[in-house]
Parts: structure tokens; sequence; C-alpha cells
């Protein structure tokens, strides 16, 4: 099944500079927002104390949250977890730099049984502030290397050209998720990360689809441009990518929806991806390669001419 057909004659390209305009305005203000806001890190990153409860009917979230609050833990995060009847308490210590020892630990986890009596521990788990550096440092080396790793394998396969496109829409993308989590000051933990390093992955799998045609269009269309042949992959792929994007975010916002609420960072990380992740293999991606002076000698190599003479 196929949304648009092969012979489409959409000029893409056309349109290639009012797109860039766009996501220059989109990615500064995206930066802009991480400057002055920063991430609401969560508590694989920042370090803290998450207590596993049941209840024995359908947990009052606002209830509880008011009686934490009474108890002297205001900025607690409750959630659902799991059922209806699981809640999951999150604490994040005031000082973030200083470790809760043994004693302060189980002080903490008493107070909130105190102040919800007809709870159930299941279970408590600690997280301290040195373990969420570890982590913040690992994810960034994880994303450094995945770019890296990303541009010598286009490099190797197609151009460095190619390459540089590429890697700049891969860095695009990130951006401006993390730009969004950062206004609306929505919790970035370690699944809203695994979001992340996903929809790098789906850009690129875009991205490698629209550049392989170009690679083979290059044969076929001797007389066209750079541009025309860009335009033409475009098209011919487009069908492909619209049904894979639309399949997908259809699937991703059933689980926002319906996922529960911790979910809903890596469910909302996904969708912008997928929707950003489009856009910027065919307007970032595309546009890049053809202002970095693409042409068919950077991808068909030239026969040598043979000179018999002695």
């Amino acid at each position: 099944m196929e949304f648009f057909k092969h012979n489409t004659q959409i000029n893409f390209m056309a349109q290639r500079k009012w797109a860039a305009m766009i996501s220059i305005i989109l990615f500064l203000f995206s930066m802009g927002a991480l400057l002055m806001h920063g991430l609401n890190w969560g508590l694989d990153f920042t370090g803290g104390t998450q207590i596993q409860l049941s209840y024995p009917k359908a947990a009052d979230l606002a209830s509880i949250r008011d009686k934490l609050e009474a108890a002297g833990y205001p900025e607690a995060v409750v959630i659902s977890y799991g059922t209806s009847k699981d809640v999951l308490v999150t604490l994040v210590p005031k000082d973030k730099t200083v470790a809760l020892d043994k004693a302060m630990q189980e002080k903490m986890v008493q107070e909130v049984t105190g102040a919800l009596q007809d709870a159930k521990v299941n279970e408590v788990n600690y997280i301290g502030p040195q373990v969420g550096k570890e982590m913040t440092s690992k994810s960034l080396l994880a994303i450094f290397f995945a770019l890296m790793g990303t541009m010598v394998y286009i490099a190797f396969r197609f151009d460095m050209r190619f390459a540089i496109s590429s890697t700049v829409a891969l860095i695009h993308d990130p951006v401006l998720i993390l730009g969004v989590f950062s206004y609306f000051n929505i919790e970035f933990n370690l699944i809203a990360l695994a979001a992340v390093l996903t929809v790098i992955g789906y850009s690129l799998n875009d991205t490698i689809v629209i550049f392989d045609r170009v690679r083979e269009n290059f044969r076929k269309m001797r007389k066209s441009d750079a541009v025309d042949v860009m335009n033409v992959s475009i098209n011919q792929t487009l069908s492909r990518t619209i049904m894979t994007s639309a399949v997908t975010l259809i699937v991703v916002l059933c689980l926002f929806l319906l996922g529960g609420s911790l979910l809903h960072g890596f469910a909302l990380a996904l969708m912008i991806g997928i929707v950003v992740g489009t856009y910027s293999s065919i307007y970032v991606a595309g546009s890049l390669t053809i202002a970095l002076g693409l042409t068919r000698h950077h991808l068909i190599p030239q026969l040598k001419a043979v000179d018999n003479r002695p």
C-alpha cells in the first residue's frame, strides 16, 4: 500500500532555504531553553530514594501527594506503577551532593510510611549522587560514540558530504527533543534517554534510505543535477517514509495515552523524534548535502583513460 506513487514530483528542495531558517530558529530556541532552564533530571541522574507501595484498593494519587506534603516532602513525585493499586514515590534530596547514610534513608522511609499508613512497602531503592553523575557521563559518551560511529560508517559507504550532513541532522534531532523537555520542565530519565538514542537510529534509517536512492539515481539520471536527483529520490521513498512514520507514530501515541505516567517521557520523546527525524532526513540531511556541493563525481568513480601506446 502506498500513500504516494513513485511518479510524484514534489519539489522539496525548492523550500530548503526556508526549512534551513526554521531549523536554525528551532535549534537556537532549544539551546536557549537548555542554557536557561537546563533539564529536569530524573532520579537516575540526580540520586534519591524510590519507594514502591501497594494499596488494597485503587490509590488516590492526589491524596497521597497531600499527605506527603504535610509530612515535609512537598517535592515528592507520586505516580502509578503497574496497576492502579501500585504507587511509586520518588524523593529527591534537597542537597544532591550529599549522600544519605543508611540511618537517614530508613528515617525517610519511616516518615513516608507513617504518612501513608494504609500502604504496604514492597521495595525501597536508593541511588546516590555519584551513581547519578556516572550515569550522566556514560549517557553523554553513548550519544557521542553513536554519532561518531554513524559518521564513519556513512563516510565509508557513501561520501564525506553525506557523513557531515547526516551527523548534523542527528545532532539537530536530539537537541530539539531536549529543548521541549527543558522548556516544559518534563522529567528526563534513563527511559527518556533510551528514546533519544532510538530517535537517532530511526532518523538515520530514513536518511540512509534516501542517500542510497540518491546514489542509485545518479547512475540512472546522467544528465540531471544534484537538486533534481535529490528531489526524485525523496519522492521515490516518500510513500515508504510516510507509511513507516505514521504507523510508528500511532503505536507511540497509544503508548503515551495508555502506557501510564512512567512511560510518558519515553513516548513523548519518540513522538517528537519521529516527526523531527522525518523532517530532518529531507530538509537537514538532504539540503545540507546539496549545500556542500554534492555532484555525480563524488559517488560514481570516473573511468580512467587507458593509453596503450608504448
